[in-house]
């Protein structure tokens, strides 16, 4: 009988497959000298409430803000990341709840700031800034706080605005609560004829299955239980949609898109202009269902086809170092001076290998501005694993970047930019695992792969954006939605995405109600910009060469210093243009004429 493989404990992973951490404090004592040093200092910001009129006392609280955000940062980073290396440690366990509790504390301190900013009488800010020369460094970050002023309510209607927060969130949780916890989903029959209780964790591999039955029996199970609480779920999603608006109309936003995009300086056009282009490239994806419905030899190709892998490939063990190697070989366009920055990550300690006991699950890259950007893995020796790794150090490295370019205040990037470094290291991979490999299986494995990339994460993301414009205009015009309306608007959307061949089972007219960030007003656009704009840089270097890379590096040292659709404009990928989406598109056309000649 074969030994049952044990996971690790911390202390059995070698020291060179673990993080350094150490370089961030060497004891969890001068952790606590740091965190008592912060506690007594923070108190000092209190003391600059109502003087931030004066430009002397404005630029001291800044410097002081600053000081304190750093060192607060560094404490809990620390925590956090010992933490999730081993969660079952007590003690990190208690330096975590330590920091975080605290740092609700500190915040108060810093929370009369914005609104002390946004009640200056006109020109005030404009006037310190031509006063102390000092100042200058803020002006960005003070200037976007004042471009809020005409969205700002009264004290006393912003305070009623944050007594009702809690009842305004009532339709997400609502919805929460009856998908996660009272949901249950009916018995169905696996490959081999067991009886397996539906879930939606288990749906993803039902809905994958080479067995046809079973993807499409989970495929009416699911949905099918969607349809018994269509109008509970309609009325939830109906309420969240009206708190946006309404919202958006007491702030004075001309709508609710204005509203989520204004505040990060996003033209509505750049939502707008991405929808109208997904809809005149539409051919591609239509394209891409009938090769499917070809090489899976159907005669009707349905919504619960859309899953399936058109190949098999057996699972490849790649070691750790061999993964290093395969992502510096992806990367080799970037240049000499990013793979060094790669090597010093790999090789100083900015990573954590392997899965041990306590460790928490996935990936991620994270770190503060005076730490390095630490990537957490939980490698297993596989092809994803290959592709997280690229990703996370595509994070970290923009990190390094930013932090080494930009002062403190604009080190971080926004949720607009963030992906893009990370997607681009991706493209770039695969890209050259394509090119390169000689097992024509396992070639049109990665070609799939990166098609059903494409199709998830711009295609079917700008579906969804569609359907937010569609909704929230109707509910701005005056026309409410019941179940049956957002049946029929996700049903018809279906119809036109993806096209003649494809048999739009009535089932996915429920699928609208399965999507919790319809919670999260027009958030999901940004997935397919993001690719869009990598796609459109990892296109650029790979064409164009040492100039392509100088541009993107341009954006990689950017970090917040300016709104992010001026940042990728600077490094050459404009969003208000339709070209970063018509790149995605010419990649994804390019990978179907691959298939074709399968």
């Amino acid at each position: 009988m074969a030994e049952t493989k044990k996971v690790k404990t911390r202390d059995e992973i070698a020291e060179k497959d673990k993080w350094d951490i150490g370089k961030i404090y060497a004891s969890v004592e001068l952790w606590e000298e740091d965190f008592k040093k912060l506690k007594n200092e923070a108190v000092q910001l209190k003391e600059y409430i109502g003087k931030l009129s004066d430009p002397n006392k404005l630029l001291e609280y800044l410097k002081l803000s600053e000081k304190i955000s750093r060192a607060a940062d560094k404490l809990f980073i620390y925590a956090h990341l010992k933490y999730d290396e081993d969660t079952t440690n007590t003690i990190y366990q208690g330096l975590k709840d330590k920091i975080d509790t605290y740092l609700s504390e500190l915040k108060s301190y810093e929370a009369f700031f914005v609104p002390e900013i946004l009640s200056l009488p006109d020109g005030t800010i404009e006037s310190a800034l031509d006063q102390n020369p000092d100042l200058k460094l803020y002006e960005f970050m003070l200037k976007d706080i004042l471009k809020a002023k005409p969205h700002i309510l009264s004290k006393a209607e912003e305070e009623l605005l944050a007594s009702v927060s809690d009842c305004l969130e009532a339709p997400h949780n609502i919805y929460s609560m009856l998908t996660n916890a009272d949901m249950t989903f009916p018995v169905i029959k696996d490959e081999d004829g067991y009886e397996i209780e539906l879930t939606e964790v288990n749906y993803g591999k039902f809905i994958r299955s080479r067995d046809r039955r079973v993807r499409e029996e989970a495929f009416k199970a699911l949905f099918g239980t969607y349809e018994k609480y269509k109008n509970t779920l309609s009325a939830s999603l109906t309420s969240s949609l009206k708190n946006f608006i309404f919202n958006s109309k007491i702030r004075k936003y001309s709508s609710a898109l204005e509203s989520s995009l204004k505040p990060n300086d996003i033209p509505l056009e750049v939502y707008n202009n991405a929808i109208e282009t997904m809809n005149k490239n539409l051919s591609a994806l239509h394209r891409y269902v009938s090769i499917k419905k070809r090489l899976l030899g159907l005669d009707e190709i349905h919504m619960y086809d859309l899953y399936v892998p058109l190949v098999e490939i057996e699972k490849q063990h790649i070691e750790f170092d061999d993964a290093v190697a395969m992502v510096k070989e992806g990367l080799k366009p970037l240049g000499s001076e990013y793979l060094s920055i790669f090597d010093e990550g790999i090789n100083s300690g900015w990573i954590d290998k392997y899965e041990n006991k306590g460790k928490r699950g996935g990936a991620y890259s994270w770190g503060s501005y005076d730490t390095m950007p630490y990537v957490l893995l939980n490698y297993n020796y596989e092809l994803n694993d290959v592709s997280t790794l690229a990703h996370e150090m595509g994070h970290s490295i923009h990190s390094y970047y930013s932090r080494k370019t930009q002062p403190f205040i604009y080190a971080d990037y926004t949720l607009f930019c963030a992906e893009v470094a990370s997607t681009t290291n991706e493209a770039l991979l695969i890209n050259h695992l394509i090119k390169n490999e000689q097992d024509e299986k396992k070639r049109f494995y990665l070609i799939n792969q990166e098609l059903e990339q494409i199709r998830t994460t711009v295609f079917r993301q700008l579906m969804f954006a569609e359907f937010e414009k569609i909704t929230h205009e109707s509910i701005e015009a005056g026309n409410p939605l019941t179940s049956e309306d957002f049946c029929r608007i996700w049903h018809d959307l279906n119809v036109k995405y993806f096209g003649p061949e494809m048999v739009v089972d009535k089932e996915i007219d429920m699928e609208w109600s399965r999507i919790p960030h319809f919670y999260s007003d027009f958030y999901v656009y940004q997935y397919a910009t993001g690719y869009a704009a990598a796609s459109s840089f990892a296109r650029a270097i790979l064409q164009e060469g040492e100039s392509a890379v100088t541009r993107y590096t341009e954006f990689l040292k950017a970090g917040g210093s300016d709104y992010p659709i001026n940042i990728l404009k600077k490094a050459g990928v404009d969003m208000t243009t339709p070209k970063p989406l018509e790149d995605t598109v010419r990649r994804f056309e390019e990978l179907l004429d691959m298939m074709e000649n399968y």
